[in-house]
């Protein structure tokens, strides 16, 4: 069995989450085969598909979000994701679970013992679908009809157990919106699927993150079972393993780029896939590198760089200047070659 480096493995990822090169496929095409965009930060989409994609025009996202044709909702790891309307619809009935097994453990739950959800869930979904409403004003509302339960609560357990859309304005370019909710069938026009195909969504991931292990398949999706899923796509897939002899599972014919491909600097939005979608993530991320900066919901405000493949620093925007701070100092050569993205970065997140 072929053992890769994790050179080999940092090459395969940014060959197919098109940091290697940027592509010139429509940006919907992107998005699902990269399965979904972290979304917390409701503007990061745009970078992300920025670094990735040729010639990237912000109004093709937007567009499209306007139009119903891409939405943001909760996915994998109980995250915000933008992805499209039909990936909402298939991608939701494989993650359902996961943020229903999440609500099961918070206080909200525990908050809400004896209450009626079912009841609960009938009367927050009409108060969403008469129009998308805030948590805070769905809060308020249902705390009418239970005064003696917490609001937040409330409103937490139906955006926890019930798809939900995040609307514009939110995430639209050049402008912005308070996090206004409505259901997913509603905003859609269509339901869910009856059955779940989580099959379809694993091959997907290791044609975007593989070749990778059933850990890795399970920190990306945070689905239980992985291992059963794995093992009867087994025929379809081939295997390596990596340096430490974990096995690797992969789709067969996704690229595997030399190890010494060039890599140019590649700047990441808030929360990126790239670095939160693996068990072992040192095939992007070095073991010294220091703890990413980036706080919990979305509060996050920093970015990343990438130089050669590998993490290498953080970046934010401060009005119309990028600050771009390496992690240790950088070559003359990577620091011309860093500070020239940083400055087509620069004028592309000024523009909105």
């Amino acid at each position: 069995m072929t053992t890769l480096s994790a050179r080999a493995l940092n090459r395969a990822l940014l060959a197919r989450q098109h940091l290697l090169a940027r592509t010139d496929r429509p940006a919907a095409d992107t998005i699902e085969h990269l399965v979904g965009l972290q979304a917390q930060a409701p503007l990061a989409p745009y970078v992300g598909l920025w670094s990735r994609l040729q010639d990237f025009d912000p109004a093709e996202l937007a567009g499209a979000l306007a139009e119903r044709r891409a939405v943001r909702i909760t996915l994998m790891r109980a995250t915000i994701h933008l992805v499209t309307a039909r990936d909402a619809l298939r991608l939701r009935a494989v993650t359902q679970r996961v943020p229903e097994g999440v609500f099961s453990t918070t206080q909200f739950r525990r908050d809400l013992e004896g209450v009626d959800l079912a009841d609960l869930l009938q009367r927050a979904r009409a108060l969403v679908e008469e129009r998308p409403r805030t948590r805070a004003e769905l809060s308020a509302l249902l705390a009418e009809h239970w005064p003696d339960r917490e609001p937040s609560s409330l409103a937490y357990a139906f955006s926890f157990l019930v798809p939900l859309v995040h609307v514009p304005p939110r995430g639209l370019w050049g402008t912005t919106g308070p996090v206004a909710l409505t259901t997913l069938d509603s905003w859609l026009g269509e339901s869910l699927p009856g059955t779940a195909d989580p099959d379809d969504a694993v091959l997907r991931y290791l044609a975007a993150f593989g070749p990778a292990s059933v850990a890795d398949i399970a920190k990306w999706s945070r689905l239980t079972g992985m291992r059963a899923v794995v093992e009867r796509l087994r025929p379809q897939l081939r295997s390596f393993r990596n340096e430490r002899g974990t096995e690797l599972l992969d789709v067969p014919d996704a690229p595997l780029p030399d190890p010494d491909a060039p890599a140019p600097p590649r700047f990441l939005p808030e929360f990126d896939n790239v670095l939160l979608s693996h068990a072992d993530r040192t095939r992007v991320i070095p073991p010294d590198s220091p703890r990413l900066p980036l706080p919990a919901g979305n509060g996050a405000r920093t970015g990343t760089f990438l130089v050669d493949g590998f993490l290498r620093g953080t970046w934010r925007s401060e009005g119309v200047e990028l600050r771009v701070e390496p992690f240790a100092p950088l070559s003359k050569r990577d620091a011309r070659a860093v500070d020239d993205e940083a400055e087509r970065l620069r004028a592309f997140v000024a523009s909105r």
